[in-house]
């Protein structure tokens, strides 16, 4: 127990003791296995680096405070802390993903010097499995091989890349296995997070991140994953940089690990090689018991979460705030400290080649193709996406048929037929919202994809957009046949193709409005209720419920009603069923013409436009598909630009406050060369 623990006296040349042995593990001898690795892929690797490296977020309150550390090639770095110590936050900002709320400040390095992390170098493994759960472990490898591999090599070359990287990870067995979600028994948790390696290290990347890994698995799948990553540079003799965030790791665990960072409260308790920590703790006063997990007694050491709950048992304890502070106060006073300087120093002198974008990757018509077709194979097998629509479609269009059952052709069937057009452009096609639970977890894959470079946004939106056209026609069609001949509308097929295709049109507008949705709101339940509202709106103002001249300007009339898909779908519909009908004309005894026309039903009951065609509403309708979904493609390739550069003004912004209230003390770099070298980011 943290509080519980004794500090014993100083010991006599303690700090030189535990010095010389982290020089040994600093600088492995020519003989040992860890010195031969390191020659071997020290040459073609990436050396990462990070001096002085400070995070703060609004308020000037700092989350990483002052770490120094590096990476190697052929190890495996493990950062660990209690939970809010900034694991995560220095994962994300050595990865280059720190949001605009934050401001970072300090030098990181890349072989020494400043350049960006560019596609095929590095990857990340997220927290969270994102992956399409309708698709099998061979189908979303295969796939992901397919975009993230260039064109010169054949898909059978990419085929066997994937299988191999499938095997690598122990899923051989598990291959024609659908991964699974919320709908169908899949994978295990171990399983979804190796699946996730497998599709990040398929370009065989020299610098992989990942963020607590072994989150949520028991200690045997946790074991079996880091395993599996620990030898992926055994496996393809590829110099891998590995850096993973990792909680409460088991004793089989940790002994995977080449170097330890330990954290708490943003600060650098430990930093150097996993058999070193033990005595660092010890000398320090703070011993590990026998037979128990170091890293278990580690994060016990420095948590100071329940340290009030447990000083109750322990009434001779030293708190651990106190711990904390003697332990990140002997690290930075001791030589193992110096020597990490040194080190960098030394990383930053000897430098290393520049990191060139991989520009092997699969071209854009590759990329739409695949993208489409992936798409196409998840909507097809997600019961949710839009078969269960389909279903309710029918049995709602059933219900409306019977309804308006041999309508006729009287004078109380304008009234109807105005009513059941209204019905079929606004409530019909409303229910395409029920799409958006699926689509966002698409995005999330998007997202997880995206930031990792496997394509581009452009492919995306079009192999959405194609892959969705044959479900939403399906959709358009059998419900709208039977809500079109089973009230008897406008005799003649081409009214009836009219009517389909303006559902169809409706629904591709109703998805495409989602997808803005989505990315404005990623959020699923505040995104259903946004999209709700809007669509409300429209159709308040769409001319139905409210007679466009009777709108209530500027704001509802203009601009509201020109906006509004509804007013198109409601005049191409009206114009459709309508025009080349007449009916009885009730008012005929007064001196009236005996029957009406239905353009006059047009132009005095609805009041709607009777200039243009009906085919203009149309083409209306399909352009505000296409703005629709450029906007989409818009916003999220402005959001991409405009978050670096938010980053960026940020950290200019409290840099100063950074140097001068929150690290006042800094002392000057005891490295110049990669303070000249470096980046301030």
């Amino acid at each position: 127990m943290a509080a519980s623990i004794r500090k014993s006296e100083p010991v006599q040349g303690r700090s030189q003791t535990h010095a010389t042995f982290e020089v040994e593990n600093l600088n492995p001898t020519p003989g040992s296995n860890n010195g031969c690795r390191s020659n071997r892929f020290m040459e073609d690797g990436v050396l990462l680096t990070w001096d002085d490296l400070w995070v703060t977020v609004a308020g000037g309150r700092p989350i990483l405070q002052g770490l120094t550390g590096y990476a190697r090639p052929g190890e495996l770095l493990a950062i660990m802390g209690p939970s809010g110590c900034g694991k995560s936050t220095l994962l994300d900002t050595l990865a280059g993903r720190q949001g605009p709320k934050t401001s970072q400040a300090g030098h990181i390095l890349i072989n020494g010097r400043k350049q960006a992390l560019a596609y095929g170098t590095s990857a990340y493994v997220t927290q969270d499995d994102a992956l399409i759960t309708t698709l099998t472990v061979r189908e979303a490898v295969y796939y992901s091989a397919q975009l993230q591999l260039p064109d010169t090599m054949d898909n059978s070359e990419k085929k066997e890349r994937a299988e191999t990287t499938i095997r690598e990870m122990g899923l051989q067995d598990a291959m024609d296995t659908r991964i699974g979600g919320w709908g169908a028994k899949g994978l295990s948790g171990g399983q979804k997070r190796r699946v996730s390696i497998c599709i990040e290290i398929l370009t065989r990347p020299k610098l992989l991140f990942l963020d607590e890994p072994t989150s949520g698995l028991d200690s045997a799948a946790s074991y079996y994953v880091m395993s599996r990553i620990a030898s992926l540079n055994q496996k393809d003799n590829i110099g891998r940089t590995i850096i993973a965030s990792i909680h409460q790791p088991s004793t089989e665990v940790f002994q995977l690990f080449t170097n330890l960072y330990l954290l708490s409260a943003g600060k650098t308790v430990y930093f150097g090689s996993v058999s070193a920590a033990n005595e660092f703790f010890a000398l320090n006063g703070f011993p590990c018991p026998t037979l128990q997990n170091p890293s278990d007694h580690f994060l016990k050491t420095i948590n100071k979460d329940f340290d009030k709950d447990i000083e109750l048992g322990f009434a001779n304890g030293i708190p651990t705030q106190e711990v904390i502070d003697i332990l990140v106060k002997s690290y930075k006073s001791s030589d193992i400290y110096q020597m990490v300087q040194k080190e960098i120093a030394q990383i930053c002198k000897k430098g290393g080649g520049a990191l060139e974008k991989n520009k092997r990757q699969s071209g854009f018509f590759t990329q739409c193709h695949v993208l489409t077709r992936r798409s196409f194979t998840n909507m097809s097998r997600d019961l949710g996406y839009y078969w269960l629509r389909l279903g309710i479609y029918i049995s709602l269009s059933i219900v409306i048929g019977t309804v308006f059952s041999h309508i006729g052709m009287g004078y109380g069937s304008i009234q109807a037929r105005g009513s059941l057009m209204m019905f079929v452009a606004s409530f019909l096609t409303f229910m395409a919202i029920g799409g958006f639970p699926s689509f966002v977890e698409e995005m999330k894959v998007f997202e997880r994809e995206r930031l990792n470079g496997h394509y581009g946004v452009t492919p995306f939106v079009i192999g959405n957009t194609l892959s969705a056209l044959p479900f939403l026609a399906l959709v358009a069609l059998i419900p709208g046949a039977i809500t079109y001949f089973l009230p008897g509308l406008h005799h003649g097929y081409q009214h009836f193709l009219f009517f389909v295709i303006i559902i169809f049109a409706c629904m591709m507008l109703v998805e495409s409005l989602m997808m803005i949705v989505a990315s404005v709101v990623p959020n699923f339940l505040m995104g259903i209720i946004v999209g709700a509202g809007i669509q409300g709106l429209m159709m308040l103002v769409g001319g139905f419920f409210r007679l466009p001249n009777d709108l209530p300007k500027p704001l509802l009339k203009y601009p509201f009603y020109h906006i509004a898909f509804h007013k198109y779908a409601y005049q191409g519909l009206f114009k459709n069923e309508f025009l080349g009908l007449t009916f009885p004309n009730v008012e005929a005894g007064n001196g009236g013409s005996p029957t009406i026309t239905g353009e006059e039903i047009l132009k005095q009951n609805w009041h709607f436009e009777t200039a243009y065609s009906k085919w203009v509403d149309l083409s209306i309708l399909f352009a505000m598909v296409v703005f629709y979904r450029v906007l989409f493609l818009i916003i999220i390739k402005t959001t991409e630009k405009v978050k670096p550069v938010m980053v960026k003004f940020m950290s200019t912004i409290r840099k100063e406050r950074t140097q001068v209230t929150v690290n006042p003390s800094a002392t000057p770099s005891a490295t110049p060369s990669c303070a000249d070298k470096g980046r301030w980011l």
